[in-house]
């Protein structure tokens, strides 16, 4: 017996590798959902790190810096963006 398939619809889940850091500190939303100059979440709105280990929206952190703000907006350390390499291997 042979089995037709007539429709398929996948469903993902995804979710940000961010410890217990689960809201933007500048805007207060989610990381799961967007900034608020975004329409949706994913990567077109990533969290990033700084050397400091706070977590912000991409866009949240790049306005406030914009506006004069050369500093992180928790612990008023200097801004840097943690670089992470990524493994291949997974």
């Amino acid at each position: 017996m042979k089995v037709k398939i007539k429709s398929w619809h996948a469903v993902a889940a995804w979710k940000w590798d961010l410890g217990d850091n689960d809201t933007c500190t500048i805007c207060m939303t989610s990381f799961e959902s967007p900034c608020p100059s975004c329409k949706l979440p994913g990567d077109d709105c990533p969290p990033v790190e700084g050397n400091c280990s706070h977590f912000f929206h991409l866009h949240c952190i790049y306005k406030w810096l914009n506006s004069g703000n050369e500093k992180c907006p928790l612990d008023r350390e200097p801004w840097s963006e943690k670089v992470r390499m990524r493994n291949n291997n997974n």
